[in-house]
């Protein structure tokens, strides 16, 4: 499977190519699925935004019942154009039963490099059985806190807007659990009012054509919708946890990764 839009960079896509075939070679990993995040998949990049791949790959069986372990964490050399690393699937499905929303993402990403389709429906629907909308909610909660922790411009808004937007669409599908990964397609599938939309767009527009967009006012229907959002969502910090459900979910998580890793060997 692979779903890149012509607006990348052919000569960059094709070094994301080469690096992810080095990432096999040079680790004796296979790489699962490699998805763009960051500000492209998000749906705001600048035009000097670099390229964020990652991947998620497996190791030999054998690799797994060793005594000394390597990283889960697979890194390649940063630069001011690529970023591109991966996490072993072992650290993924763990992720996912904790509820944090990154792996999750990944699943979900718009931009598709490499991937094999099956394995992205068998993790989603692993992500579905074992993840809390608690835990995704009080991880979109701590994302927008701490982004807002940071210098305030309209660049970081973007940050604390779209796990706003994400926790908007928690409390608009209260049957559903995982969020779209992009900000346009959250606030489509959860309309917030035609303002915040707008607003919104403008906002996007503007960030699509400007490599410094400065620290110009934050629209204040826009400042107003994430604070509502941040208000109603601390719900989930009250939520609690039944132990005997996530012991459930980990033992789901375990027959799926031992099912994945027969698949790869």
């Amino acid at each position: 499977m692979r779903t890149v839009p012509a607006s990348l960079d052919p000569g960059v896509v094709a070094g994301i190519d080469e690096r992810l075939s080095g990432v096999e070679a040079a680790h004796g990993v296979r790489v699962l699925w490699a998805i763009e995040s960051g500000s492209r998949a998000w749906g705001f990049p600048s035009p000097d935004s670099d390229y964020d791949a990652r991947f998620l790959y497996l190791r030999p069986a054998a690799d797994y019942l060793s005594l000394w372990p390597v990283r889960d964490v697979i890194e390649t050399p940063l630069d001011a154009v690529f970023d591109v690393n991966g996490w072993d699937l072992a650290k993924a499905v763990r992720l996912i039963v904790k509820g944090n929303a990154a792996a999750l993402e990944w699943l979900r990403s718009p931009i598709v490099y490499f991937g094999d389709a099956a394995f992205r429906d068998r993790a989603l629907a692993l992500a579905e059985r074992v993840t809390r909308r608690e835990d995704l909610g009080r991880h979109y909660l701590h994302v927008a806190r701490q982004q807002r922790l940071g210098r305030a411009n309209l660049k970081r808004f973007f940050y604390v807007l779209r796990p706003a937007a994400a926790l908007h669409w928690l409390a608009e599908h209260p049957d559903r659990i995982l969020p779209p990964m992009d900000l346009p397609t959250l606030l489509a599938e959860a309309n917030p009012g035609a303002a915040v939309r707008s607003a919104a767009e403008g906002l996007i527009a503007l960030k699509s054509r400007t490599r410094e967009m400065g620290a110009g006012e934050v629209p204040a229907v826009l400042a107003e919708f994430v604070e509502r959002e941040l208000a109603r969502a601390v719900v989930f910090e009250a939520a609690g946890e039944d132990p005997a459900e996530r012991a459930a979910a980990r033992r789901d998580a375990d027959a799926f990764f031992r099912a994945e890793l027969a698949l790869s060997n």
